[in-house]
């Protein structure tokens, strides 16, 4: 039986609203049941009488009417509730204002009034049959993405039912946990009773093709609309004009009044319809673009770092003997930094000098997170201590840290480089890579657009790119950036791929790859790239003193201090030690102290830079950018003492290229690297330890004659979207939903969001009436919230430092580190709380 015009569109609406079954713990699918209940038992009932209630005086309309809902809506509803340009087939029109006075219109995109969120695949239990073999693929317990990370299945087997039906669960892989064959046959042997493999037991080949069964589930985009109601209500508009001004030839409109009073009662249900829709996503948007909490903060530090402070020794004394202390020597052995027999009293010489560190252990870097109970006494003994961090490390989806960071680095980045997902359409890549442009230029786009606002006047922006999108990402960033901005594309050599026989007659190989260059503004200045070649060494000299106050930097050398404001780049002892290798001086002409920079002689280069090849897989990465291509672009851009920020930062090239050129010319570039998959702690936090450690390594070991470099770098993950869903609280109680009409009243405005955790039931925020108090309770929320750098990061204060009990910011703000009951902490935590 045919649905009638009117069901088809209410089944339209409860697609929307409630959605097909998805299996699984999602905060997404959290938010899409308190969507489901609001539109059940308030929107669906109301908004039946109040269509009934608009065509009781012309009954004849409501299959148009309905016919017309339906036409209108479904353009723009798509499977994952994300509201967008779905349905736009040739014949239909695309209404968009796309002409403008002041910039040509050269890029338009479908998806780009929406913030990219991820591309998932919505998983159902399921059973299928494979080879005679009966499977069951149990999805409940499969966590969906929490950003768009690649996340592989892992199956494990469960149980073999009575009719002889294999149960797998199926969860993500976490920390490079993968699906094992052979334990599954030998788990399904041992479960039958068999001492031997038979026949009843599936084949290698059985099992992969079932789960491959399993995996070819719907994979969607989910976005958010930035601005929901005004999408909607504009493109209706200029649909509802296109229908009642259909041409003639189309039988256009008569113009009576009662058909004028019927495209009214039309234009009024839409507009209650699109009202109560945009209420959802408008949620979506404030959780969205919510500051994050900051979570499990730790830092690494070379023991050098440590020593050069006041009290310092005392603190690495305690350090040796602490039970934590083995788990970092195993870690230093696992690196390759220390041998089997290696102990802490190696760490120490004794000499003429007194006792000192040895210089070839004092840069070991010891990681924080060791030792829990002195973290506080280790950054306790850093003044100014953001100012002494040389970088920071976020695990973190890159929208989120671009946005919750940027108080604290707005206008501060001398250079942004990024090497996005190309969009191949392939699976090489360890990114979720198989965007279409649209949904590729909206991802980039939502972050270009944060990540402008952190660069400073005469910073730059470069990326890598290939073929796939480098036409689309020039058009992009000429219409965020402006045309004058575009300064120039890098060429460089890619590694060289084989081409199947077939595919020659049809294409070329692709040998090289891009990097676009963009200015912040015509501020910007370069250092022309230079090819080394072989030769003589010749030198250079550059300023001694650096941006920013460190007052165990600025003693007196030469007769002379720091200028205001600034540094000397090393210590004392350092100082000393180079001016005795002639490696520091006070210029015969200028006085400005300077140190030398040994610089072999080399060919000014073009944008050719074919040279260097692209990719490098010497640390883990199949796809890793070259070290040395990364340092050419940055020091083309880059000073010492200036910032670089990496959004997209794979495995670390780019602290291991900022890293190797402060070990060259003693500056002091820092860095902000952003990654989101778990290889951030498997694989970029041991590069860089080992990076800080040795310049040389083989077979995994560092060389005895490498240099380290001192160096002091925190770590850090932010609370992401999906663990805000996941714990906003959404009251389901028997009190009115409504108190004024369902469609325009805020219907979160009495949901305690995260003022309690919907995990715990515990309240985080109790307000005491009587006694005029409000009482906070982070850790009833996340139990390990770093508070200074949350702080630092929602306000955009810099930590001078942490001590016991409290935290003081650069501007003489004063903070307990522990606020549990504070009630002048409140307005500051509510953006992170109650949006």
């Amino acid at each position: 039986m045919t649905a009638t015009k009117e069901q088809q569109f209410f089944n339209a609406l409860r697609d929307v609203f409630v959605g097909a079954e998805v299996e699984g713990e999602s905060g997404f699918v959290n938010l899409m049941r308190i969507k489901a209940r609001y539109y059940e038992r308030g929107v669906f009932p109301r908004l039946k009488e109040d269509i009934d209630r608009a065509l009781e005086p012309f009954p004849e309309f409501r299959e148009e009417l309905f016919d017309r809902l339906y036409t209108f809506f479904r353009r723009y509803f798509s499977e994952s509730g994300s509201l967008y340009f779905r349905f736009t087939p040739p014949h239909e029109h695309v209404y968009e204002k796309v002409y403008t006075d002041d910039r040509d219109v050269v890029l338009f995109w479908k998806t780009h009034m929406l913030y990219y969120v991820k591309t998932d695949r919505l998983f159902r239990s399921m059973g299928v049959e494979v080879d005679g073999f009966r499977f069951y693929f149990d999805a409940a317990a499969l966590e969906h993405k929490r950003a768009n990370e690649r996340r592989d299945l892992v199956y494990t087997f469960r149980q073999r039912r009575e009719d002889g039906t294999l149960v797998f669960t199926v969860t993500c892989s976490e920390r490079g946990r993968t699906t094992s064959i052979d334990n599954i046959r030998r788990a399904i042997r041992d479960a039958m009773g068999l001492t031997r493999y038979t026949g009843d037991v599936p084949a290698e080949e059985t099992l992969e093709r079932a789960f491959r069964l399993f995996e070819r589930q719907s994979e969607v985009d989910y976005f958010i609309n930035k601005n929901a109601r005004q999408f909607l209500r504009e493109q209706f508009n200029l649909w509802l004009y296109q229908y009642v001004f259909e041409p003639e030839e189309r039988q256009g409109s008569l113009w009576t009044e009662r058909r004028i009073r019927q495209l009214q009662a039309l234009k009024d249900i839409a507009y209650k319809m699109i009202d109560f829709i945009a209420q959802f996503e408008d949620e979506l948007v404030r959780i969205w673009n919510k500051p994050k909490f900051v979570l499990d903060s730790h830092y690494i530090i070379t023991l050098d770092r440590i020593a050069a402070q006041e009290g310092g020794r005392e603190v690495l004394e305690r350090l040796f003997v602490h039970p934590g202390m083995e788990a970092q020597l195993q870690e230093w052995r696992d690196l390759g930094m220390v041998n089997a027999s290696f102990s802490p009293e190696q760490i120490w010489v004794n000499d003429l000098w007194g006792r000192r560190l040895h210089e070839r252990y004092q840069y070991l870097p010891l990681d924080t997170r060791h030792f829990p109970d002195l973290e506080i006494a280790i950054v306790g003994l850093f003044d100014h201590l953001d100012q002494q961090l040389d970088g920071w490390l976020v695990y973190s989806e890159n929208y989120q840290a671009l946005n919750t960071l940027l108080p604290k680095f707005r206008g501060q980045v001398k250079c942004i480089y990024i090497d996005p997902p190309y969009n191949t359409g392939g699976d090489e890549f360890i990114y979720r890579d198989r965007f279409r442009h649209s949904s590729w230029l909206t991802m980039m786009e939502n972050r270009l657009q944060l990540a402008r606002q952190w660069l400073r006047e005469d910073g730059a922006l470069l990326v890598s790119i290939d073929y796939n999108e480098d036409a689309r990402l020039r058009l992009l960033l000429e219409h965020l950036l402006g045309e004058d901005q575009y300064r120039n594309t890098m060429i460089t050599a890619r590694v060289k791929k084989s081409i199947k026989e077939k595919e020659r007659v049809k294409s070329l190989n692709w040998g090289t790859g891009y990097m676009l260059f963009f200015a912040a503004s015509s501020e910007t200045r370069i250092r022309p790239p230079v090819k080394q070649m072989k030769g003589g060494p010749r030198e250079k000299w550059h300023s001694f003193d650096a941006p920013g106050i460190r007052p165990t930097m600025e003693y007196e050398i030469f007769g002379q201090k720091p200028p205001p404001g600034r540094h000397w780049m090393y210590s004392e002892e350092k100082a000393l030690e180079m001016i005795r290798r002639g490696e520091l001086r006070q210029n015969p002409v200028t006085g400005r102290i300077e140190y030398r920079v040994p610089e072999s002689p080399g060919v000014i280069l073009d944008t050719n830079w074919t040279d260097l090849l692209e990719s490098d897989s010497e640390w883990g990465f199949t796809t890793g950018k070259n070290p040395a291509l990364l340092q050419r672009a940055i020091n083309m851009l880059v000073e010492p003492g200036d910032l670089v920020l990496d959004y997209f930062a794979g495995s670390g090239t780019t602290a291991h290229a900022v890293i190797h050129l402060n070990r060259v010319d003693c500056g002091r570039r820092r860095y902000i690297l952003v990654e989101m998959a778990d290889y951030f702690y498997t694989r970029l936090l041991p590069r860089i330890k080992r990076i800080v450690f040795s310049d040389k390594w083989r077979d995994g070991i560092a060389q005895a004659d490498s240099r380290g470099i001192s160096h002091f770098v925190k770590y850090f993950r932010l609370e992401q979207y999906e663990e805000v869903l996941q714990r906003a609280h959404y009251s389901d109680d028997d009190a009115p939903l409504f108190y004024q009409d369902p469609y325009t009243q805020y219907v979160f405005l009495r949901d305690p969001k995260l003022l309690d955790n919907i995990k715990t039931g515990r309240q985080v925020v109790e307000v005491d009436v009587e006694q005029g108090k409000i009482g906070v309770r982070l850790n009833e929320l996340y139990p390990n919230i770093d508070w200074a750098e949350t702080i630092s990061c929602l306000r955009g204060m810099w930590i001078r430092r942490v001590s016991p009990g409290e935290i003081l910011f650069e501007d003489g703000t004063l903070f307990p580190l522990q606020p549990l009951d504070a009630g002048m902490v409140w307005e500051t935590m509510k953006p992170l709380l109650w949006w």
